[in-house]
């Protein structure tokens, strides 16, 4: 197998080397490629005789230009040097078909096959010359060792500068495909110089070279013919076409091109990033209908829990009632125990009903203004019998000039009764309620506070949960474990808050922020 001589150099490099070559940019494969179909396509579309020179990579996208161009008469020569590659087995050979000797097959231009050894300083190197008479273009491409890329950022896309004199083109192109892909050091200079230069690099590393033809042309040197003969004859062909101006008018073409495809890329990626959009929308949809239905079987399961629980102790107290030996107090302590659980079952249905109540006004219209000193002093005095009952002093203290919150009335109720319901029901005889407003800023907090059992810390996150009660209260049976639940549900539809803070033993604090109401007619607002 030949070795590489000295004179075995990289086009690359002697391009990079001239005087007026642009200077080299990193690019990504698809954006060299989108160069080099934006050149053929200009020598396509204007049947324009030029003589090819292309080592480009074996995918059979990167040769489809060249081989509409090769069907063309007016093509005078194409060049297509592959690299020798290693041993395969047939299966692998099979399935894997160089398309430049596709192209050389098939065309009826002279196409010439030179294929190089693995050693070979262009191995790591990708060109596409164009010699014509009015035009002569290079494009350059190395692939070094050094640069591996991972990920391409969408937010920083690679550019491909082709220079012509006083302007320029840049194309930004984003790729999906370019995660596995390797980063190519690339330059694209329209300066016959910097052609010819790289052409004389051509000649020098295939002087010595084995090469193939592959298309019968008399126009071509015979295949046992050397490659200094192969050389003679395209620079014969150089001579034919002469150089004729400096084919701005092409390259205004190229450049319309090179905007049309970059359209079309950003296009389809304005396409395939609103499908993504949607489907990642359609995925938070599918997982929230998915939650909620999960929440609603959970809840409809709960509910009938706690449903057959007061059931199930009625029946059963029925059932002794109806002993002919029952004593009159066990008679009693039966039907305190029915009353007991039909009051439960109302008070489940009634809090259940409020649940289902709450969701159908907060669709209908929009929060009114309503002050805390309009509501919360009727509340209290419906609850101070029941307090002094049980032995606990209940006072409150709710200033006049507060601003009004954005809560309707009977959710403010609401919030009030069910907070003052727990504070007396787990505070104990001498115990005491205290129930405070102020205004914080853009709100007004309303503070119950209470002497009673208190919540033990692993408990605390757990008391907003729909049907949990507290298991230190000396009426743990009473109730639907509902009333926080509905306060919580309240706050979040008025823009509010709950908090608590509590130790065992020494009470609870439940802090409510209410937002203070502004006027939708407000700038402020």
């Amino acid at each position: 197998m030949p070795m590489n001589s000295p004179s075995d150099v990289s086009l690359y490099e002697l391009a990079l080397q001239s005087e007026s070559a642009p200077a080299a940019l990193q690019v990504s494969p698809a954006t060299l490629k989108s160069v080099s179909d934006s050149l053929l396509s200009v020598l396509v579309e204007q049947a324009i005789p030029a003589i090819v020179w292309a080592k480009l990579p074996r995918g059979e996208v990167w040769w489809a230009g060249l081989e509409q161009y090769a069907q063309l008469p007016v093509a005078q020569a194409i060049y297509l040097l592959t690299q020798q590659r290693e041993e395969v087995d047939d299966e692998t050979a099979a399935s894997d078909k160089d398309p430049a000797q596709a192209i050389a097959t098939a065309a009826p231009t002279p196409v010439v096959t030179l294929q190089l050894p693995l050693e070979s300083h262009l191995r790591r190197e990708y060109f596409l010359l164009i010699w014509a008479a009015s035009w002569q273009v290079g494009m350059f491409a190395h692939r070094p060792r050094s640069i591996q890329i991972s990920k391409i950022i969408e937010s920083a896309p690679l550019t491909f500068h082709m220079v012509s004199g006083s302007y320029g083109q840049t194309s930004q192109l984003l790729d999906a495909t370019q995660e596995r892909k390797q980063l190519l050091l690339a330059l694209c200079s329209p300066d016959s110089t910097v052609v010819q230069q790289a052409l004389s690099g051509l000649e020098q590393a295939i002087a010595t070279q084995p090469w193939q033809r592959m298309a019968n042309s008399a126009s071509l040197p015979n295949p046992d013919a050397s490659g200094a003969d192969l050389i003679q004859q395209w620079q014969t062909l150089q001579q034919q076409l002469v150089p004729t101006g400096t084919g701005t008018s092409l390259f205004g073409q190229l450049l319309s091109k090179q905007l049309q495809q970059q359209e079309d890329l950003w296009q389809r990626h304005s396409v395939a990033r609103k499908q993504a959009e949607t489907a990642e929308t359609l995925r938070v949809h599918n997982e929230e209908l998915t939650t909620t239905l999960r929440l609603k079987d959970d809840f409809l399961n709960n509910v009938g829990q706690e449903l057959r629980t007061p059931l199930t102790t009625i029946k059963t107290a029925l059932s002794l009632l109806s002993s002919p030996n029952i004593k009159p107090p066990q008679r009693q302590r039966y039907m305190d125990l029915i009353a007991k659980e039909c009051d439960r079952q109302n008070s489940l249905i009634t809090s259940l009903l409020d649940l289902t109540h709450i969701d159908q006004e907060a669709e209908q219209a929009a929060l009114p203004p309503v002050r805390l000193a309009e509501v919360v002093p009727g509340v209290v005095s419906t609850y101070q019998p029941i307090a002094e009952e049980k032995g606990v002093r209940l006072s409150y203290t709710v200033p006049e000039d507060l601003p009004p919150v954005a809560c309707m009335t009977n959710w403010l109720k609401q919030i009030v009764i069910n907070l003052l319901h727990n504070g007396i029901k787990y505070t104990l005889n001498g115990g005491n309620v205290w129930v405070r407003a102020k205004q914080q800023g853009d709100y007004v907090q309303l503070e119950v506070r209470d002497t009673g059992i208190g919540i033990a810390p692993s408990e605390i996150p757990k008391i907003f949960d729909r049907f949990y009660r507290v298991r230190q209260s000396a009426d743990d049976s009473s109730g639907a474990g509902l009333g926080l639940t509905i306060v919580q549900q309240l706050l979040l539809h008025c823009g509010g808050s709950i908090s608590v803070k509590s130790k065992l033993a020494e009470g609870s604090t439940f802090n409510v922020l209410f937002p203070v109401y502004k006027n939708p007619g407000d700038p402020s607002a």
